[in-house]
C-alpha cells in the first residue's frame, strides 16, 4: 500500500550543515518545502540558507525534540551523525536513512563485515582491535592500508603500511583505535554509483562516475566512467543489492575498486556524495532533489544524463597558492570557459584540504570535456 506523500509546504529537517546539506536545502526550497538544519557550527553552509538553523550538537535532546515536534521528516547529509539520534527521531517522525543503515556505513568494521556476510566482492581485510591482530594478520595483507573504524574521511585516519612493523607503528599513531587493515589493491580505476531507493523498494541509479583522488581526497569525477558497459551494469546492480540488503530509503553512494577488470566494493556513504555533484548540471534530476523525493514519498525521477561531464573539486589550497596568506582565487578564468558551471559552498574560512567548491564542465564529447576541465583546473592553480 502506498504511503501518503509529504507535500509542500511541509517542514523537513537535515542533520548536518555542510555543502551536501546546503544543496539539499536549495533543492527542497525549489520544491516548495521549508527546511530546518541541525548543526553545531554557527556558520555552517546549510544553516546559513535554512529557514531555521538549530545550532546544537547532533545528540542535543532539546534540539531533537524540536525537530520531532515541528518537522514532517528528517534526513542526514553525512554518516557520522549519532545513530542513536536517528533512532530517537524515527520513533516520532519519518527518518531516512534508518539508524541501522547509518550504523553500518559509519563504522568500517561493521561495513566490511556487512559486505563479507552478504557475499559482496571486497578486498581482503582484517579487523584490528589490538596489536595482536596486526601481529597475526596474513602476510598477504601487506602492503596495505590501516584505516580507523570511525570518523576517518578524505584520507584522514589512515596510513599506507608496507610491512607489519609499519602497521604496528601506524596503529600506535592512531591512538590504538579500532581499525581495519586492508590489502592495497592494484587498481585499474575507481568508480562510484549514486543510487536512490524509495519506501517501496524502487530504485533509480545515476550514471557511473570514474573518480580520481589526490592525497585521499576526490579530485576529478568523469561521467560516464571509462569502463565497459558490462562493468557499469554490474556496479549499478551491486549498488541496488546493497541498498536492498540495508532496507535503505534515500540516496546512497557505493564506491568501487576496479582491478584487472573485476569490481570490488570499497565503501558506502549513506547520503549524497561528492562524486555525484555532477548531477546538479548534467542530469534530469540532481541527487539532492532525489533525496528529497525519497524522503517525502514522492516518485523518483529517471536520472538520465543529458551531457557528458567532468567535475573538479576546489580545495582550500587554491586560496593559498601564492603564499601563506589566503586570498580569493581569480574566478575570471573559470567564468570565461563555455559550459563550465562553478559552485562555491559559502564557507568563510579556507584551509588546505577543505572542500570549498567545485566546477563541472559539460559537453557532448568526453575527451574534449576532460581536456577543457583539466586545463581549467591548471589555470585556477591546481597542480
Amino acid at each position: 500500500m502506498e504511503k501518503i506523500a509529504i507535500l509542500p509546504p511541509a517542514t523537513l529537517a537535515m542533520l548536518g550543515g555542510g555543502q551536501l546539506g546546503r544543496f539539499f536545502v536549495a533543492a527542497a526550497h525549489e520544491m516548495g518545502y521549508t527546511v530546518w538544519v541541525l548543526d553545531p557550527d554557527t556558520d555552517s553552509p546549510a544553516g546559513r540558507i535554512a529557514d531555521r538553523h538549530l545550532c546544537a550538537a547532533y545528540d542535543d535532546v532539546h534540539a531533537l525534540a524540536e525537530i520531532a515536534a515541528h518537522c514532517a521528516a528528517v534526513t542526514t547529509e553525512f554518516e557520522n551523525v549519532p545513530a542513536a539520534a536517528l533512532a530517537y527521531l524515527a520513533q516520532k517522525i519519518p527518518t531516512h536513512p534508518s539508524a541501522d543503515a547509518v550504523r553500518i556505513c559509519q563504522n568500517r568494521i561493521a561495513e566490511k563485515t556487512f559486505l563479507r556476510d552478504n557475499g559482496f566482492a571486497h578486498g581482503p581485510f582484517a579487523i584490528v582491535l589490538n596489536e595482536t591482530d596486526i601481529e597475526s594478520a596474513s602476510d598477504d595483507l601487506f602492503p596495505g592500508i590501516l584505516k580507523v573504524a570511525r570518523f576517518g574521511y578524505d584520507g584522514k585516519g589512515q596510513a599506507v603500511v608496507t610491512t607489519r612493523e609499519a602497521a604496528l607503528a601506524a596503529y600506535r599513531n592512531l591512538q590504538s583505535e579500532p581499525a581495519v587493515l586492508e590489502k592495497r589493491l592494484a587498481l585499474d580505476c575507481e568508480v562510484s554509483v549514486v543510487i536512490a531507493r524509495d519506501m517501496q523498494g524502487r530504485v533509480q541509479c545515476f550514471p557511473v562516475a570514474e573518480n580520481q583522488h589526490t592525497r585521499g581526497i576526490l579530485d576529478v569525477s568523469i561521467v560516464p566512467a571509462r569502463v565497459t558497459a558490462a562493468l557499469a551494469d554490474e556496479a549499478r546492480n551491486i549498488a541496488g543489492q546493497i541498498a536492498a540488503r540495508l532496507d535503505y530509503v534515500g540516496v546512497l553512494a557505493v564506491e568501487f575498486f576496479v582491478c584487472a577488470g573485476r569490481i570490488f566494493v570499497n565503501e558506502m556513504a549513506p547520503r549524497p556524495h561528492n562524486s555525484g555533484h555532477y548531477t546538479l548540471d548534467a542530469c534530469t534530476v540532481s541527487q539532492y532533489e532525489q533525496q528529497a523525493r525519497a524522503l517525502c514519498g514522492l516518485p523518483l525521477h529517471d536520472p538520465r544524463a543529458h551531457s557528458v561531464s567532468v567535475m573538479v573539486n576546489l580545495l582550500g589550497d587554491c586560496w593559498f597558492d601564492t603564499g601563506d596568506k589566503a586570498r580569493e582565487p581569480d574566478w575570471k578564468s573559470l567564468y570565461a570557459v563555455p559550459n563550465l558551471k562553478l559552485h562555491l559552498y559559502g564557507k568563510r574560512q579556507a584551509r588546505p584540504g577543505r572542500k570549498m567548491g567545485h566546477f563541472t564542465v559539460l559537453g557532448d564529447r568526453l575527451d574534449e570535456v576532460l581536456n577543457v576541465a583539466l586545463t581549467a583546473r591548471q589555470e585556477i592553480g591546481i597542480g
